[in-house]
């Protein structure tokens, strides 16, 4: 398990959700501003959805680190 953090910088609330293997779930809605700290198996999907008039809507899409990648390393 990796730990893994978002802040929602946007002015509305968003719906976090990670899948990832052997059925790994997790949900949560977030207020503006709001920090989230969670752990997740390696290479999870993360996507962010917002609200619209006509329903939910897909804003980002992300995947939980490895924590040995190079691109980690060199921050």
């Amino acid at each position: 398990m990796v730990a893994f953090s978002y802040r929602n910088k946007s002015e509305r609330m968003v719906v976090l959700r990670c899948v990832g293997p052997n059925n790994f779930f997790f949900e949560r809605v977030l207020f503006p501003s709001e920090l989230l700290v969670f752990s997740a198996p390696e290479d999870s999907r993360v996507e962010i959805w917002g609200d619209e008039l006509y329903g939910a809507r897909l804003e980002q899409r992300m995947r939980v680190p490895n924590p040995s990648s190079k691109s980690l390393l060199a921050a």
